[in-house]
């Protein structure tokens, strides 16, 4: 039970991490979109495509893209992850 709590605690901190990143990067850069301080918070943190699909859904202004292209770019964002992966299991 203990390690069911610890799992949920910690999916929980990194869900707000996600959304404390995005807002310090929109801060610090209020000239770039939303689009591209979702994608700098996607790199910085290791994600899976569920977790960046529902945040970019939260965060990223619809006005951002076209939505024909929502697929492709939530396909680019999960390629992020994956190059940062690999990287990581080079180390």
């Amino acid at each position: 039970m203990a390690a069911k709590i610890s799992l949920i605690n910690k999916k929980y901190k990194n869900m707000k991490s996600i959304k404390r990143t995005f807002e310090k990067l929109s801060k610090q850069h209020p000239d770039w979109s939303t689009y591209t301080c979702f994608a700098e918070t996607v790199y910085a943190q290791l994600l899976n495509q569920k977790i960046i699909s529902r945040w970019f859904n939260k965060l990223v202004d619809k006005d951002d893209y076209a939505k024909k292209d929502k697929n492709d770019i939530l396909t680019f964002l999960g390629s992020l992850q994956k190059g940062l992966r690999s990287v990581k299991n080079e180390e």
